[in-house]
């Protein structure tokens, strides 16, 4: 029987494509991750081929809905949000989720560039000179601007139960769950020496790791583990 959702996503990673997976987890709705199969990366590679689709995407993650094919995080996420009871039902509510959710992602590209501040295309030992003085300025610049904006936005939310938008989790909340997993890996040190600053996004990820559906998810084999060749990587020598 097909499944209601195939998901298209690079193979051994969390990456951009974890924050599509928390959503399905946690609605419990079933999903296939399509590049995870024997003959998963020719389809994936299918749905960034303009002459095999209509709207190819510019690269993964790609959801496919019936004959809607979705590319970008965030626009996925919308589009599961709304149709799962993981974003606020007004419009005004649903455009604040979706410009946190763009603002999660400005993180995400940040902490990617930290390992590789001079291009994609070379290995992080190629650039580790460039790499220390990127992750300096992430460390100690960066990343506090960033928490304090989404500490902001939970404190200031006037909705029960300590989310970042009303009184029920959304996708924002599953996503800055793993952004604060993905820095505690890459940073620990970092992350440790922050985190008190934080206590509303700590107190949130602690909250969405008890989840039910999260939790068995995070047990089970289809959580990849964080790895050196996803967007979060631990380099102990760009953590001081």
């Amino acid at each position: 029987m097909t499944t209601p959702y195939q998901l298209y996503y690079w193979d051994g990673l969390q990456g951009r494509g974890e924050f599509v997976r928390l959503a399905l987890e946690e609605v419990g709705v079933p999903y296939e991750d399509v590049a995870r199969h024997k003959k998963g990366m020719p389809a994936l590679m299918a749905s960034l081929d303009g002459e095999q689709v209509d709207h190819p995407s510019f690269a993964p993650p790609v959801l496919r809905a019936g004959d809607l094919l979705i590319g970008q995080t965030s626009n996925i996420l919308v589009f599961l949000g709304a149709r799962h009871g993981l974003a606020p039902r007004s419009q005004q509510g649903r455009l604040w989720a979706n410009q946190l959710q763009l603002t999660i992602a400005d993180i995400v590209a940040e902490a990617h560039d930290m390992h590789h501040p001079i291009s994609t295309n070379l290995y992080y030992e190629d650039q580790k000179k460039e790499a220390k003085a990127r992750a300096k300025d992430f460390r100690e610049h960066r990343i506090p601007k960033f928490l304090d904006y989404f500490e902001g936005v939970i404190q200031r939310n006037q909705g029960r139960g300590g989310y970042a938008i009303g009184s029920r989790l959304s996708y924002v909340d599953l996503s800055l769950f793993q952004l604060i997993d993905g820095l505690r890996y890459a940073l620990p040190k970092t992350m440790a020496r922050l985190e008190p600053d934080y206590p509303g996004l700590v107190a949130l990820h602690a909250k969405v790791t008890k989840r039910p559906n999260i939790a068995a998810y995070l047990a089970s084999k289809r959580r990849i583990a964080n790895n050196e060749t996803d967007i979060f990587r631990h380099y102990p020598e760009l953590d001081k």
